[in-house]
């Protein structure tokens, strides 16, 4: 059976919390940088879950960050 993996946005740029302690997530920008790049289309759109969680099929952000070496555009 083929299982989906997903990330959840806090895995790709951290949380508030984890920037101040100095950790970041696996892409070097902040998280409104990263909503405003779902906005424009400049990053790959999340997908709803449940009611309360939303996610981004890691699929597509692993293909993502190939091309763009792990950086923002």
């Amino acid at each position: 059976m083929n299982q989906l993996k997903y990330y959840r946005a806090s895995d790709l740029v951290g949380t508030a919390k984890s920037r101040k302690d100095g950790q970041r997530g696996m892409l070097p920008f902040s998280p409104a940088q990263l909503w405003r790049m779902v906005k424009t289309g400049a990053f790959p759109a999340p997908v709803k879950l449940s009611a309360g969680v939303t996610a981004f099929p890691a699929h597509k952000v692993d293909a993502w960050m190939s091309d763009h070496g792990g950086a923002a555009a």
